[in-house]
């Protein structure tokens, strides 16, 4: 009998590091990484006896920021609870975070996928918490007998340095159905936290993490299935596909088989997605959650939300759809471009005041293409470069006159980026005006033809032929002839 098709049903955590100059509940610089172990804490961040927390106002004011921006409702009173747990790295036994009443709560997120699929994945809540310490598995080598050397890696080396450290969460409903839109909501949400200066979402960094709830369906059902599977701390985008292609795989064979999935926590075995069994997956009782009693409840007035809200600004998704409405650009081009704030921004400099959207798309071909891969072979940051917004917008300006072909624009940007000088400065120490004399033209392709008879007479079998005669004329002209104008001229030469 042949297998069931399943599809996946998948919900998302997502802890995000808020950007802070302390920790959450106390004045511990919450800056950590590549600091010398546990040189970051205090008696609250180890949660020894008698320490009371204070609550960070600028991080929960972040966290009211990203709640607005994930069109989340707010809860104007507000509370902290501690989530009991016992682990190696959370210091008190519990970690202060919010259970019945977050920050928000019933907000969404419009995505977009790449093959233009739209989807409106549902927000649950979003709240602050402190972030935990970090455990260390290092082993160590000893010598059992003469000779012989073996691991033990029974040891657990503890680091306090993130304990402590403000962590917004992220929970959205089982909306997503593929990996693709997982990808789309990951991506955007990382954008939209480093566009309000909520988190730098350095991976790599550990500033944004991914806890993913999976569980598979018959196809075509709409049911939610009877279990669920956690797999917690997914450090990166890519492996976070990784883990849900492996889950689908692993799942699927287990429900082929008549049976049904443990519902657990999972762990990462490596960075190929494949998972491995920590634990039986905990449900909200097993925490005992009860009012942090060291923190009063949160007030949030009219007046601070308003003003918090003005700060939001234009997100990603709204850049984006304006970008293709006023500029005329392309999905792909506009969404490259909003990838960051400061991309964004030197391209709208550049813009400037300009409403003609020839030269916006030209200019964004520009920008998105050479400049960048100049930037790249550089390893040079776009604030770095020597080129201006306006320097660019020169070339893209006489490119779209007709005044400087494409290959020659392209040896002109180079110049520019190398020197820092203007385009019509380049173009006119270089010699690189284009012909405007047709006749010249005219002169230089019957040349060309005249030294090429055999690709003359093999462009009947061979019409992409006509090419390499185009490539003789522009090398002629330096670079300086129309293309398109050249290529005509051949063909009249040749009487096609």
């Amino acid at each position: 009998m042949a297998d069931k098709k399943f599809e996946p049903v998948i919900g998302l955590e997502v802890h995000v590091q808020v950007k802070t100059l302390s920790k959450m509940f106390c004045g511990c610089k919450a800056k950590y990484f590549n600091d010398p172990p546990n040189s970051n804490i205090c008696p609250v961040c180890l949660g020894l006896p008698g320490a009371l927390p204070v609550p960070n106002k600028l991080a929960i004011g972040k966290c009211i920021k990203l709640a607005l921006a994930l069109n989340c409702s707010i809860n104007r009173e507000s509370k902290f609870d501690r989530k009991n747990y016992f682990y190696p790295d959370l210091p008190k036994g519990y970690q202060i975070s919010q259970y019945d009443q977050p920050i928000g709560f019933d907000g969404y997120l419009d995505i977009e996928t790449k093959d233009n699929r739209q989807s409106k994945i549902r927000i649950r809540r979003v709240h602050i918490e402190e972030d935990t310490g970090k455990s260390l598995h290092p082993g160590y080598m000893s010598r059992t007998t003469p000779g012989a050397i073996s691991i033990d890696t029974s040891q657990t080396l503890l680091d306090f340095n993130k304990s402590g450290v403000p962590l917004a969460e992220i929970v959205t409903e089982p909306d997503f159905e593929d990996v693709a839109q997982v990808n789309a909501y990951a991506k955007r949400l990382r954008q939209i936290v480093r566009y309000l200066d909520i988190s730098d979402a350095d991976m790599e960094k550990g500033q944004m993490r991914f806890e993913l709830n999976i569980s598979l369906r018959p196809s075509g059902s709409k049911e939610l299935p009877a279990y669920k599977v956690e797999v917690k701390n997914i450090g990166s985008i890519s492996v976070l596909e990784k883990v849900i292609a492996s889950e689908t795989v692993r799942q699927a064979e287990i429900l082929n088989s008549g049976r049904t999935p443990v519902q657990e926590t999972r762990g990462l075995k490596d960075m190929s997605g494949v998972t491995v069994s920590q634990r039986v997956k905990e449900e909200a009782h097993d925490y005992r959650y009860f009012p942090e009693p060291d923190i009063p409840p949160l007030e949030f007035g009219k007046a601070m939300l308003s003003e918090i809200k003005k700060q939001i600004g234009e997100l990603p998704q709204d850049k984006k759809t304006r970008y293709i409405k006023d500029y005329g650009l392309d999905p792909v081009s506009a969404e490259v471009i909003i990838a960051s704030p400061a991309r964004a921004a030197w391209f709208e400099a550049a813009v400037g005041d300009n409403k003609d959207t020839k030269l916006s798309k030209e200019l964004a071909k520009w920008y998105t293409g050479e400049f960048f891969a100049l930037l790249k072979s550089a390893k040079m940051k776009l604030k770095e470069s020597k080129i201006s917004p306006a320097q660019l917008a020169g070339l893209a300006a006489m490119v779209a006159e007709g005044k400087l072909s494409g290959p020659l624009a392209k040896q002109a940007l180079r110049e520019m980026f190398m020197s820092g000088k203007n385009a019509k400065e380049v173009v006119s120490e270089n010699n690189m005006q284009p012909v405007s004399d047709e006749s010249e033209i005219a002169a230089v392709v019957t040349k060309v033809v005249a030294a090429n008879q055999k690709v003359v007479k093999d462009i009947s079998k061979n019409p992409n032929a006509i090419k390499f005669l185009l490539g003789q004329v522009m090398r002629e002209t330096k670079g300086r002839a129309d293309p398109v104008r050249a290529e005509e001229l051949i063909r009249k030469e040749l009487g096609l």
